[in-house]
């Protein structure tokens, strides 16, 4: 059994971002029109000298690519253009590491596949894995093998060159441009979606500046002014080079927020984009929060947690109380992941709402869930030949759940509690999967790997009290021979058998 990591409270996230339609005018989309591709070819020069550089001598890059920048436009906006492109830099950056990573990984797994007896099977005890099926199925690993050894050299040398490829717009729409039949876009509609997705209108917020961004402003009222380039100076309709348009800004979520903000002249960032599918105009607020500090573990569970096992299909929850004994009945809150990505979202959204609901309903200020990662690998050497559930491990939404939850939670003041997800539906279907089903109550595996959950996150424990022996066997109703203290955390799960029954090396304090 591997070492357990302890349970630990996620911090609330520290930034916030509030959207809003913005009703313009045929004028006004004409001027936000032609700054945005304006702006959107300085980033992509940018983007591309940037990309173009080794990563030493960062600092110096920096000024002359803002000095070089703020000819054709301004300061501020050339700050927010650099800005931006070293962000994108440092983004894909990561993306590099987190690709090499997995190709030495892959490779190395198919040379081990590759190195044993065709049709040897896999020893876990010994750390050895199964060999290939055939030679059919061999001979496909060498070849798959040259291609991800090809792909490794390629990022080597692009990590030891610092050089990033970064297609601004999308790799996914700059793709579909070749197969416009299969996507069902005519070439105005994908031009007009390119167009739109190339656009750059964002400018950073600055604290002490008037309504807290000199750039791109809007006030207590709504009024919207957006600060032109040089070279667009022409199309200014206020003082200072500056174009207001006739739509006015309108918050609805957050809205007490954002006014305290600004009205005090702390920085907050604007973005305005183009929805070409749907022909809008969105505006985006967003700014910076107080850093909160985060909740003691055992203060966050003095009331019981409500425990979640997410699923591919829904959410299976059940409230334990500050003892770790199930109280209530499970809930399950289903999602359908089929669809669209807004469609998913939405989906996700609504079933966390409502476990939100229920854990608040309940007295609790903590949910408990498990700190799943399935970026690890999806191949076959990584879960074999099931296709279909490697198709389910990939489609497994586990980012985007735990960071709706995060944020989502923080808004309801609940804490999160990650807890290890090792062994939680094994040793949740031994030990309480049985005991919690009743004849008016069926217990699932799912419900039962939730109390595991719950339980760890208390730390207890996974398993049950067991029973004594009965009179007149061995001991006449000796110790319970598999219960472990609540603060001995080695002892989850099934323990073996003893033959001294006077002295249990597993009780605390045993020596």
């Amino acid at each position: 059994m591997r070492q357990l990591a302890p349970s630990f409270v996620v911090p609330a996230p520290a930034g916030v971002a509030i959207r809003t339609r913005l009703r313009v005018s045929l004028r006004d989309e004409q001027v936000l029109t032609e700054v945005g591709l304006f702006l959107g070819a300085l980033a992509a020069g940018d983007l591309a000298v940037r990309s173009g550089q080794r990563q030493a001598g960062e600092a110096h890059s920096w000024a002359s690519r803002k000095r070089a920048l703020t000819v054709a436009s301004s300061a501020r906006w050339a700050g927010s253009i650099t800005r931006a492109t070293d962000d994108q830099w440092a983004l894909a950056r990561r993306g590099q590491t987190q690709e090499m990573t997995w190709l030495r990984r892959e490779i190395a797994r198919i040379k081990a596949r590759m190195a044993r007896p065709l049709g040897a099977k896999a020893d876990k005890r010994a750390g050895l894995v199964r060999g290939c099926a055939g030679r059919t199925e061999w001979h496909a690993k060498s070849r798959r093998l040259v291609v991800l050894q090809e792909r490794l050299a390629g990022l080597e040398r692009d990590w030891a060159a610092g050089r990033v490829r970064v297609v601004r717009g999308g790799e996914r729409l700059a793709r579909s441009s070749h197969r416009l039949g299969e996507a069902g876009l005519s070439r105005e509609e994908w031009r007009e979606r390119w167009r739109a997705a190339r656009m750059f209108l964002a400018a950073d917020g600055e604290t002490g500046k008037r309504w807290g961004n000199e750039t791109i402003r809007v006030t207590d009222t709504g009024q919207l002014s957006i600060r032109l380039p040089a070279a667009l100076a022409h199309l200014a309709n206020a003082p200072h080079g500056r174009y207001v348009p006739t739509a006015t800004v309108a918050f609805t979520h957050r809205s007490a927020e954002w006014r305290e903000r600004i009205g005090g002249d702390r920085g907050v960032a604007y973005r305005i984009h183009h929805d070409a599918v749907r022909g809008r105009w969105y505006v985006t607020a967003s700014w910076k929060r107080t850093t909160v500090p985060v909740v003691p573990l055992r203060a966050a569970l003095a009331r019981g947690v409500v425990a979640v096992d997410m699923n591919d299909d829904h959410l299976a929850a059940w409230r334990l109380d500050p003892h770790g004994n199930p109280v209530g009945e499970p809930r399950r809150y289903r999602y359908d992941l089929s669809g669209s990505a807004q469609h998913r979202d939405a989906q996700i959204r609504h079933a966390l709402t409502r476990l939100l609901h229920h854990a608040r309903s309940s007295g609790v200020t903590a949910v408990a869930v498990e700190n799943l990662d399935f970026t690890d690998s999806t191949s076959r050497e990584r879960h074999g030949r099931g296709k279909r559930f490697r198709n389910l491990v990939s489609r497994f939404p586990t980012a985007k759940l735990r960071a709706r939850l995060v944020s989502m939670a923080a808004e309801q003041n609940m804490a999160v509690i990650a807890v290890d997800p090792a062994y939680t539906s094994q040793w949740g279907a031994q030990h309480w999967q049985r005991p919690l089903t009743t004849s008016t109550r069926k217990t699932t595996r799912h419900d039962a790997a939730a109390v595991a959950i719950g339980r760890r996150a208390l730390g207890h424990s996974v398993r049950r009290r067991t029973a004594p022996p009965p009179h007149d066997r061995s001991d006449r109703a000796g110790h319970r021979t598999v219960q472990a203290g609540p603060d001995i955390r080695g002892l989850e799960g099934p323990r073996p058998r003893t033959t001294d029954r006077g002295r249990d090396p597993c009780r605390p304090n045993a020596e």
